[in-house]
């Protein structure tokens, strides 16, 4: 009964079968490869477009990082949520990586953005004030830390409220994917349409065994040169890229990363409705994805750590649950077993 993280499923068979396709013979290195070529075919299909440029690693804090690094000075902040992954989860790469830019923190609630917060964030830029570390960058997550998600419409507002503060705009999607099916978004509207400068695309969440696509758009696509600059600087360059590429193709193709989503977002559906069977148990924020975050009385949680449920509790006194493509129906089973004893 493991609701630890999606981090802790398998990776799908097609991953695997991927894997094995792709090793064999010889191919050019560090992306120059024949499967790295085909992503970025299957790139334009799901992106409709073909106005950007890509990287892939095989981390999301590379990702974040690598992607913050071209987007934002060495002087400049990043808007982000409080509780956003890059300001709680990456131990300061962001500020590594941008040589020292500062993570300016916005409050709202189940960790998006407050609108008011953000406008009064950009109305007090100053630029011309030496003191004043000025945003530059607006960076959003999508799914949010507390399993929320950002509509297209809400990410379009935001990134217009940013652009006519002349910031760029980025889009953390390690569970992009399933802020989509929930929503029933595109990837292009939620992206590029909405105003999005960077999408970090996860999916590594979603199936695989390490893949996330730095994707750059429009006129970001100038520093594709200086992301490859800093991806071989920092160690993240993989001279056999076809591994990586070969995750990405496998889900990508014939939406099967949606299709993960749609089924990691039912089993936390059912889940909730489960936990909340229970008297005293009641959700901390919206189920918009495939994590459920559950306020538990003592006696309950008990219950569940002694059935072996793995959970984790979280920063805003719930506990967290995560459902993956592969979370069994056993997994539920036992869940109301242990909810019935």
């Amino acid at each position: 009964m493991n609701f630890s993280s999606d981090t802790s499923a398998p990776a799908h068979p097609r991953v695997i079968e991927a894997l094995a396709s792709a090793n064999s013979g010889m191919q050019a290195s560090y992306g120059d490869d024949g499967v790295t070529v085909r992503v970025r075919d299957l790139l334009k299909e799901v992106l409709e477009t073909d106005d950007f440029e890509f990287w892939m690693c095989a981390s999301g804090s590379a990702s974040n990082a690598l992607a913050l690094s071209v987007m934002c000075s060495p002087t400049g902040s990043i808007l982000c949520h409080r509780e956003a992954h890059i300001e709680r989860d990456e131990r300061g790469a962001p500020e590594f990586f941008t040589g020292g830019a500062k993570l300016h923190l916005l409050d709202g609630p189940s960790a998006q953005i407050d609108e008011q917060a953000l406008r009064d964030a950009l109305a007090g830029i100053d630029r011309d004030f030496v003191h004043e570390t000025p945003p530059e960058t607006l960076s959003l997550t999508n799914l949010s830390e507390s399993g929320t998600a950002y509509t297209a419409d809400r990410v379009a507002h935001y990134a217009r409220l940013a652009h006519d503060a002349d910031l760029s705009v980025h889009l953390d999607g390690a569970r992009l994917a399933n802020a989509l099916v929930s929503t029933g978004a595109r990837l292009a509207d939620m992206t590029w349409r909405a105003g999005v400068d960077v999408v970090t695309l996860g999916l590594t969440k979603t199936g695989a065994i390490g893949c996330e696509i730095i994707i750059l758009f429009g006129q970001m696509r100038t520093r594709y040169k200086a992301l490859l600059a800093r991806a071989k600087r920092s160690g993240h360059m993989p001279p056999k890229m076809r591994f990586i590429a070969a995750q990405a193709e496998a889900l990508l193709r014939d939406q099967l990363w949606l299709q993960l989503a749609e089924t990691a977002n039912k089993r936390a559906r059912e889940f909730s409705n489960i936990i909340c069977s229970v008297e005293g148990v009641s959700l901390a924020h919206s189920v918009d994805g495939n994590e459920v975050f559950a306020s538990l009385p003592d006696d309950v949680e008990r219950r569940l750590r002694a059935a072996g449920g793995a959970f984790y509790p979280w920063i805003d006194g719930s506990h967290r649950f995560v459902c993956s493509w592969t979370t069994p129906e056993s997994d539920l089973d036992a869940l109301r077993s242990a909810l019935a004893g």
